[in-house]
């Protein structure tokens, strides 16, 4: 800029008429004037620029510009990591598709459905497998440990320490044809006699032998129930037929001054097992404390009332109770 041009403040715009009031930007290719009072500055601070030779003053301008520097150098920087970032997302999808389109990849476990499908169906039917064979492993565990300590409970149970009734609706009992009469109670005869059918240990076998005989006693022999009054299980269990309070069917001219207690089994030669021995005294106390049997009853075997009836044999029953109390 020539010396002798006019010369404008560029702060206030004023025409600059004495050169000694102006002040020149100092930054090198700027060069602006402005009013030395325009500037903001002291006068001790404007006598210091004319003094100290180093001492140079900035326009706002160029003072702005400097400032934003550091600025656009971040925003550049931020534009550059943003660039890297995408570049790096674009070379890991060419990766990927290079490898989708190598042919020398593993084949999918499944030709009929995508690679990573058959990865997880494959998978998933491996644990379905073991997760089954696991618990085929635990549910038969279980059920033989299981089934071997019920049994061993029914075993047990009845045994000439607990006296045990299977009600009807336990052995699974059709109702009654018709109303059973009452037993005139307490009765002073108690006769002991067999089913002549298969022996029972278990429960599940004597509620067969039980249900079975029920139906041969309504359907072949036409009676109206089970004939007995109670049944003697090889496990150890009393089994209720017409109970305490009705009439049996077990013998004509007896069955409305009598209970029968049957023995299931044969015991022509076989004896009963203690079991059954210890539950029918067990059960006898019991028919005497509930007033159903009378205090002096008679216990008698079946063939000694009715000797010509072949059906009754069981000489190895009847010699068990041999010393019995009340055995006649």
């Amino acid at each position: 800029m020539s010396k002798n041009a006019l010369e404008y403040c560029l702060k206030c715009h004023d025409l600059i008429v004495d050169t000694s009031s102006q002040i020149e930007c100092d930054s090198g290719v700027c060069r602006r004037v402005y009013h030395r009072k325009c500037t903001n500055l002291s006068e001790d601070q404007l006598k210091m620029l004319d003094t100290l030779p180093n001492l140079r003053w900035k326009c706002d301008t160029c003072l702005a510009q400097a400032q934003s520097a550091p600025k656009m150098s971040n925003w550049l920087e931020k534009c550059l990591r943003e660039h890297e970032k995408r570049l790096e997302i674009l070379e890991q999808g060419l990766e990927k598709r290079s490898k989708l389109d190598d042919p020398a990849q593993t084949p999918p476990f499944c030709p009929f459905l995508p690679n990573t499908i058959g990865r997880k169906a494959f998978t998933i039917a491996v644990a379905f497998v073991m997760l089954t064979t696991l618990l085929v492993i635990v549910l038969g565990t279980t059920t033989n440990i299981f089934g071997k300590t019920l049994n061993q409970n029914r075993d047990n149970i009845g045994g000439g320490l607990v006296l045990r009734f299977v009600d009807r609706q336990v052995w699974l009992a059709q109702p009654p044809q018709k109303k059973i009469p009452d037993l005139e109670l307490p009765v002073g005869l108690v006769i002991v006699m067999p089913t002549n059918s298969d022996n029972c240990t278990t429960q599940a076998a004597c509620v067969f032998r039980v249900r079975l005989r029920q139906s041969y006693d309504i359907e072949s022999v036409q009676e109206d129930d089970i004939v007995f009054n109670f049944l003697i299980g090889g496990d150890g269990n009393v089994y209720v037929g017409r109970g305490w309070d009705q009439v049996g069917a077990h013998m004509a001219g007896y069955n409305s001054r009598s209970l029968s207690l049957a023995f299931i089994g044969s015991f022509q030669t076989r004896k009963p097992s203690p079991k059954q021995l210890s539950v029918t005294r067990l059960l006898l106390e019991k028919g005497v404390a509930l007033g159903k049997i009378a205090p002096n009853y008679r216990l008698t075997a079946a063939s000694t009332l009715e000797p010509t009836l072949t059906t009754y044999k069981a000489d190895a029953l009847y010699q068990s109770f041999g010393n019995w109390t009340h055995w006649s």
